[in-house]
């Protein structure tokens, strides 16, 4: 028997940088057999992954961004604030890449500020930079729970009134730039017309609005030159019931297109 939402005679494709993702995924899936193949990857290299694995066109397509809730769970991954790790954040820790360390302890004050600003929103971003310089001066910031303590220092307790807590737009915006996560989805996203089979669909999870930003325009654009159709004109978010069940899933936006053409097969899909 197939396990929910997949399909007879589909094959499906499923694609993660993390490898430690891909083991549990594998483990979990291992019954299923050749019907789902799984391959160590980047959205941003889609359609070279898709080659590889011998999909031509795909007849759907879910792209789930950012970090997930294994990675945020693991200490060890450096992704999460609220308890100690080292500031590593790399979504593949095999990747020869910069760390969120590396970033706090080597940009330059102003990169730092214009990185925390344009990333995570954070309009008390030179504030924030200012703090880490001076922090790193007296010592090297390896710890997520260092990074906390320096930039729950520098926000003054009445500037947040959405009730975040004080790092968590830092965090997000050393996590992005990490991880190229906005470069990965933008080429993600130039290539699903190219993929998608006629009649297929597109559907992309976003969690936060430059994400969502991104893919809005990609949808619409590809609609005005023909290539996409947009299936879902304004976002789909969770509801109440889904939200108690699991409160990560109140950031959650989704929106969908299709390539337009006559027939459609759900057959295979990449996640």
């Amino acid at each position: 028997m197939l396990a929910p939402g997949l399909r007879p005679g589909g094959l499906y494709l499923g694609l993660d940088r993390d490898a430690h993702a891909l083991a549990v995924a594998r483990e979990r899936l291992q019954d299923l057999g050749d019907v789902v193949r799984l391959r160590h990857g980047r959205f941003g290299d889609l359609e070279a992954a898709l080659a590889a694995a011998g999909f031509p066109r795909l007849d759907g397509l879910l792209l789930d961004i950012g970090v997930s809730s294994m990675q945020f769970d693991t200490p060890g991954r450096g992704f999460a604030f609220d308890r100690p790790g080292p500031l590593d954040m790399r979504m593949d820790p095999e990747e020869a890449t910069d760390t969120a360390a590396d970033l706090v302890n080597d940009l330059p004050e102003r990169d730092l500020a214009d990185l925390i600003f344009r990333l995570g929103e954070e309009r008390l971003s030179r504030r924030i930079a200012r703090a880490i310089v001076e922090a790193r001066r007296r010592a090297p910031i390896r710890t997520t729970d260092r990074l906390a303590d320096v930039v729950a220092r520098a926000v003054p307790r009445s500037a947040d009134t959405r009730r975040l807590h004080p790092a968590t737009r830092t965090f997000q915006a050393l996590r992005i730039a990490v991880n190229d996560e906005l470069g990965e989805l933008e080429r993600a996203l130039e290539a699903v017309p190219r993929v998608l089979a006629p009649g297929g669909r597109a559907a992309v999870i976003s969690f936060h609005s430059l994400e969502d930003r991104l893919v809005k325009h990609a949808f619409r654009e590809g609609a005005k030159a023909g290539r996409l159709a947009v299936v879902t004109k304004k976002p789909v978010v969770a509801g109440e019931d889904e939200v108690r069940a699991n409160r990560r899933a109140r950031s959650a936006k989704l929106r969908v297109a299709e390539r337009p053409g006559e027939g459609r097969a759900w057959g295979s899909s990449a996640t």
